[in-house]
C-alpha cells in the first residue's frame, strides 16, 4: 500500500475534516486505491520511523490545472475543502506552489483527489 504524506493537515485527517488534496504527479491514481496516510514519509531522519494516520480509499480523482483555484469564489471553497479556512484561492496557490517547489504556470495540472468526506475517501 502506497503512503500519501499530511504533514501540514495531520489534524485534521485524523477528524476527517480534510475533504479534497491535490499533488503533483500521482498520475496513477484511480477510485477505488487505498492509501495509508502518515505524517511524512520523506526527509526522515536517521532512526526517526514513518508515523501513521490512518487508510483512506480514494472515491474520486480528477486533473486540473493549480491555477484553476485563481478564479473566485471557486479558489476560496476549494482551500476551505484543502482545509485551509479563511484563505483565498491566490493564497492557497502560492503556499502549494512554494512548499511543492513548483510554478503555477508551468504545472499542467495537479492530481485533485479527495480525502474526508464520504463523498470523496472512504475512512477505515
Amino acid at each position: 500500500m502506497r503512503n500519501i504524506s499530511f504533514l501540514m493537515t495531520t489534524d485534521q485527517i485524523l477528524d476527517r475534516s480534510k475533504s479534497v488534496t491535490r499533488r503533483l504527479g500521482w498520475k496513477f491514481l484511480e477510485p477505488g486505491d487505498t492509501l495509508q496516510g502518515v505524517v511524512k514519509c520523506q526527509g526522515l531522519k536517521k532512526g526517526e520511523k514513518i508515523q501513521t494516520l490512518r487508510k483512506v480509499r480514494v472515491v474520486s480523482v480528477r486533473r486540473e490545472r493549480l491555477s484553476a483555484m485563481l478564479h473566485e469564489p471557486y479558489g476560496t471553497n476549494e482551500a476551505a475543502r484543502e482545509v485551509f479556512p479563511g484563505m483565498r484561492g491566490r493564497e492557497f496557490v502560492s503556499m502549494f506552489a512554494k512548499n511543492m517547489r513548483c510554478f503555477v504556470n508551468r504545472t499542467k495540472g495537479a492530481g485533485v483527489f479527495a480525502i474526508a468526506s464520504s463523498r470523496w475517501f472512504d475512512f477505515y
